[in-house]
């Protein structure tokens, strides 16, 4: 996350308050740009297509959709017209690592990138890049239902007047000529691709941890078994309704008090982002690394200048330029996941990875453990609590999944904290899950390891529940061998995925801070 000038603190702090606000409004936690208006028409791309087969729409997909396929895996469905697929694959259900016996899967925690969106600002429109500067891809997006209460004149609503009346209605998008067109996006907003891929990795979670596990019921009667959590932003939100509907489609749903809610948290209190809204500190620390980062990566992005400054109005490419280069990869990456053609320049391997190379650094590469402490420790703080209370109730607390709908910032800052970020952007949809096992009480296969376990890690009492726990970390269907339980005795043995909770635990203690708002406080000027 980069911070730098004064304009651009401004620019932030009103972002993260509509971040933050009750008020849905598209614009861009991940790479803040100064949103400009339309006020050209573009055509639709021609390539630009969902799938469609006998042009029948599913109950369980996205509004407006067809689904295609039988399959719920179509993420390489020919059918689709989008010569471009994202960096990553589709959730593996079939070459799924099962865990060794005698381990059984606990609890999931799931963080996901919102699906594809329009790019957050209008660049390369101009000749000769002609990139669209309207994006007419949110067709499913505009249909919409409200619920209207009465309410009595003093403002409570009264039990015998109370009704629910469902208002159809449709939402368009008027440029400031006052023109409107169907279909057309804001900037920022999930597009219909990116409903379509986000409900198919909802589809397979489910085939996953319901369907070849067993680990979650096929039929959701207690709510409380799952929790699905999104920041207070529309694509983000939109991108874990599709989720939690590939997951638990209404027919899989007992009744209605069994339908899960979404929840989602005020500003103040918000975790699955850096926050700097409410984190004084961190901004100041990222404001000053993003300096020092453009004075360090300009030189090199000056390179590019004679190839693509022509796409930018004869500016230069920089990290602090206009456009930033974080927002020339942002569209340039939108637009290839929605199949529009880029300059060739853009394809060029050595430049795009020149600039993500940049990009990455400006935002990613402080790896100080002040700023993980106060970036991401209070999101592995809430992990590590939910996953405690389910190691000391066990079957009494019933919560087995959890996901989190967030943007890419939090799926790189979480590598990056735990040391095993790969320096690429994350791509749409990108996750990272970590899951909890147990070990049997019955089982003695791995007691001596458990002694050996606390022994390594200064444990003093035998009858600690962590030491028969362990976490594996899976991103991009991987599983992570993570350096903090890397030495022997903080790993199950045979396998250094499986991270013992307890030494996870320890590894952890030095990144949650103890009174994050008194940190936040401190040095902030």
């Amino acid at each position: 996350m980069s911070f730098r000038s004064p304009l651009y603190l401004l620019l932030i702090t009103t972002i993260y308050t509509a971040l933050f606000s009750s008020t849905k409004t598209f614009v861009h936690a991940e790479q803040p740009e100064l949103l400009h208006e339309a006020n050209n028409s573009a055509p639709r791309p021609a390539n630009f297509t969902l799938p469609v087969t006998n042009g029948t729409l599913e109950p369980d997909m996205p509004f407006g959709m067809s689904s295609g396929r039988t399959t719920s895996d179509t993420s390489s469905d020919p059918s689709l017209a989008h010569p471009y697929r994202s960096p990553q694959v589709p959730l593996e259900v079939e070459n799924y690592p099962v865990a060794p016996d005698p381990l059984q899967l606990e609890q999931v925690h799931v963080f996901v990138r919102h699906g594809e969106r329009t790019p957050v600002g209008v660049r390369l429109a101009g000749p000769p890049a002609n990139i669209p500067e309207h994006w007419n891809m949110c067709n499913s997006a505009r249909r919409f239902r409200s619920a209207v209460s009465a309410v009595t004149r003093d403002g409570e609503v009264a039990d015998k007047q109370r009704y629910e009346d469902i208002v159809r209605g449709r939402k368009v998008v008027e440029r400031k000529d006052g023109r409107a067109f169907e279909g057309e996006c804001l900037l920022g907003e999930l597009t219909d691709l990116g409903k379509y891929t986000t409900h198919n990795f909802g589809k397979n979670l489910r085939r996953l941890y319901v369907e070849r596990l067993g680990f979650l019921p096929d039929q959701l009667d207690n709510p409380d078994t799952v929790y699905f959590r999104t920041t207070n932003m529309p694509r983000t939100t939109e991108s874990l309704q599709e989720i939690v509907r590939g997951l638990y489609p209404a027919p899989k749903c007992r009744d209605p008090s069994s339908i899960p809610p979404i929840r989602i948290r005020n500003g103040k209190d918000e975790n699955l982002v850096g926050n700097t809204y409410s984190c004084k500190r961190l901004e100041f620390l990222l404001v000053n690394f993003a300096k020092s980062a453009a004075d360090a990566y300009n030189p090199t992005l000056a390179h590019l200048d004679k190839k693509l400054s022509k796409y930018i109005d004869g500016n230069p490419v920089r990290l602090d330029g206009r456009p930033r280069a974080s927002g020339i990869l942002d569209t340039v990456r939108s637009s290839i996941a929605h199949g529009i053609k880029v300059p060739s320049d853009f394809e060029d391997k050595s430049v795009i990875d020149t600039i993500e190379r940049a990009v990455v650094t400006e935002w990613f590469s402080d790896k100080t453990e002040e700023v993980r402490r106060l970036g991401m420790g209070r999101l592995f703080d809430d992990m590590l609590s939910k996953m405690q209370r389910k190691v000391e109730q066990s079957e009494k607390d019933p919560l087995r999944i959890l996901v989190h709908s967030t943007h890419d910032t939090a799926i790189a800052a979480i590598h990056q904290t735990l040391d095993v970020f790969d320096d690429k952007w994350p791509a749409f949809t990108a996750s990272v899950t970590f899951e909890l096992y147990k070990v049997p009480a019955t089982s003695t296969t791995l007691a001596g390891h458990s002694q050996t376990i606390l022994s390594k890690l200064g444990g003093k009492s035998s009858s600690s529940s962590s030491q028969r726990h362990y976490i594996r970390m899976r991103s991009q269907n991987k599983s992570v061998l993570l350096p903090l339980c890397a030495d022997e005795g903080s790993h199950l043995p045979g396998h250094p995925e499986f991270c013992t909770l307890e030494a996870f635990k320890e590894g952890m203690k030095y990144l949650i801070p103890e009174d994050w708002d008194r940190e936040c406080a401190v040095g902030s000027t």
